[in-house]
């Protein structure tokens, strides 16, 4: 992936699969003290929000550690290769992170993942541009070059974007973020038409399409079977708004959401992930047209396949 310039490698990190600064989770210390399997990866922090944000995720007094070793707001199923998370963007907002000053103490080019979670699309517009401000004070601090990944598709907010109104939301906000002078990728999960992004893609400030978020439970019941994966057709997170699926499942979904953008004529750079939990998984979306690749439930599911499928990627991109 390069990007105004840039070279981020041909593999991100899933925002949040590392935290909000690269520390990691209490599991990481068990399956990867020396954190070797990260090799490789570019850095893409958790999504924070402007301001402090309980979420669905009791965190330590730091605002960042998760404070349960097993959150309960993720339910993990390793044999069917599937997690489902209702996290909801807990965290201590952006003021509280760009304050900390690791993100600031980085050596390599990352991504600082954002989303706004206001009711309205004037109200999400507002929230990114004011983090576009508070972001431009603390630029000229970073050792390394950075870009900003904006969140659009997030099922756990208890909100859903308006597709119609998607267009005008995310173009008001790439002309907001286009002042910050760094590359913007835009991510969506594989349930955004791929009409409406071909048309935001071709927005001047656009740089990248990140494809794919989590699908959130219950959607796409004729390509997802819930009640074979989770035994109910009932969210076992129902309580938390439902919660939003990773991993296998989502491969040939993503898979064919790439084939159809270029088919329908998106040139801009596309990260794609979801589902990829080995080597196969790369080559898959690679054919479908994808110009780099994201990993993130493979670190919990199929973490000892890391390494070879980073591998696969450098040398397939």
């Amino acid at each position: 992936m390069i990007l105004r310039g840039i070279n981020f490698g041909p593999v991100l990190g899933a925002s949040g699969v590392q935290n909000f600064f690269g520390e990691g989770y209490a599991f990481h210390k068990v399956t990867d003290p020396f954190k070797h399997l990260f090799n490789g990866i570019a850095f893409v922090s958790k999504t924070t929000t402007l301001k402090k944000r309980v979420g669905n995720m009791p965190l330590k007094k730091d605002g960042i550690t998760p404070s349960e070793l097993k959150p309960s707001c993720i339910k993990v199923k390793f044999r069917k290769g599937v997690v489902l998370n209702s996290v909801g963007l807990s965290g201590p907002g952006a003021i509280a992170l760009l304050e900390d000053g690791r993100w600031q103490k980085r050596t390599k080019p990352f991504f600082i993942s954002f989303m706004a979670v206001g009711v309205t699309a004037e109200d999400r517009i507002r929230e990114l541009s004011n983090f576009v401000l508070l972001l431009q004070q603390y630029l000229s601090r970073f050792n390394a070059l950075v870009g900003l990944q904006i969140n659009y598709s997030c099922p756990n907010l208890g909100h859903h974007v308006d597709q119609d109104r998607l267009i005008y939301e995310t173009k008001q906000g790439l002309s907001s973020a286009s002042e910050l002078n760094i590359p913007l990728t835009l991510k969506f999960n594989a349930l955004t038409p791929v009409g409406i992004v071909k048309t935001i893609s071709e927005h001047k400030s656009c740089d990248a399409i990140c494809i794919s978020n989590t699908i959130p439970w219950g959607e796409l019941p004729n390509r997802i079977d819930w009640e074979g994966l989770f035994g109910s057709n009932v969210s076992p997170l129902a309580h938390l708004g439902g919660g939003g699926l990773s991993g296998v499942p989502l491969l040939p979904i993503v898979a064919e959401w790439v084939k159809q953008a270029r088919d329908a004529g998106i040139r801009k750079h596309i990260n794609a992930g979801g589902g990829i939990l080995c080597p196969n998984g790369v080559d898959l979306l690679y054919g479908a047209g994808a110009d780099s690749v994201s990993l993130g439930s493979i670190r919990i599911l199929r973490w000892w396949r890391m390494k070879e499928t980073i591998k696969r990627a450098y040398e397939l991109f």
